[in-house]
């Protein structure tokens, strides 16, 4: 009895990229809770304040300090676990696309392989290599070898076939690498505004009760303020921690993208070369 034919790769990258996805649904409310259990019982803790009064007492060290800052708190500090959680992430995820050595290093190799009209070695280096980049180049290597057997089409058909191939193995490999780099993104002004809203809900706190209290007193509403801007404080570290792993994890993207590049028009031009010789 015949056995169904099995699909290429392109559900792997989809069941890839389904993990991911769930990946981040579990990590965002995981971090909050995280943050919010953080924010009551290590930073909220009674020795963290004089006379371990929460409540009244002044803030000993910087974690009642921290403390202070009200509600809006715990909300930044999943901000800048989920910017942790998701660089270690991304950077995993990258280094596994780069494959086992040098990406300057192995497209050199394959370049050399190919001047030389060695496909069967520039293979092999991309079995050593491994990850995306070496995938999507084996990709068009091996439809290198198919045009090379096909004697229906012409010159110009069999090179825009094997570029063809390239792009669409480095469309099923790429996506994968930019997942939840929206997040980290996104976090960059988020980060930023809830820092702001913290520090505005602070004043507005300070000064109410400055208002009520009916005599002005300049120490108390010093301490106020300067607990409302511990929100601006971690909200401006949450951006731009954010900024810098996000630019840092997207040249790591784009210099994949244009290895993958170079060498595929390497493949590409090497077979026209040869292609018109023969």
């Amino acid at each position: 009895m015949a056995t169904a034919p099995t699909k290429p790769a392109a559900p792997v990258k989809k069941e890839s990229s389904g993990a991911s996805s769930i990946f981040a649904l579990l990590t965002i409310p995981i971090c909050l809770v995280v943050a919010v259990l953080i924010f009551l019982f290590i930073l909220g803790d009674s020795s963290h304040y004089a006379g371990g009064d929460v409540e009244h007492g002044n803030p000993q060290d910087v974690f009642g300090t921290v403390h202070r800052g009200g509600p809006i708190v715990p909300v930044i500090m999943s901000f800048v676990l989920m910017v942790i959680v998701f660089s270690i992430e991304r950077a995993i995820v990258i280094g596994r696309a780069s494959g086992s050595g040098s990406v300057d290093a192995f497209v050199r190799k394959i370049t050399s392989l190919l001047n030389a009209g060695n496909i069967d070695g520039a293979s092999a280096e991309c079995d050593k290599q491994k990850g995306s980049v070496a995938n999507v180049i084996k990709s068009g290597l091996k439809k290198y070898r198919e045009m090379e057997a096909d004697g229906t089409l012409t010159i110009d058909q069999k090179t825009m076939a094997i570029q063809k191939d390239i792009e669409e193995a480095t469309a099923l490999e790429m996506p994968m690498l930019e997942q939840n780099l929206t997040i980290i993104a996104t976090l960059v002004s988020i980060g930023t505004l809830m820092g702001l809203l913290g520090t505005v809900v602070g004043m507005i706190r300070a000064f109410a009760t400055l208002a009520a209290s009916g005599a002005p007193n300049t120490s108390e509403l010093s301490s106020s303020i300067s607990e409302a801007l511990i929100n601006t404080a971690l909200g401006i570290t949450t951006s731009a921690s954010s900024i810098i792993l996000y630019n840092f994890f997207t040249s790591k993207i784009d210099k994949l993208t244009y290895a993958i590049d170079e060498t595929g028009f390497s493949i590409v031009q090497t077979f026209a070369t040869h292609a018109k010789k023969a």
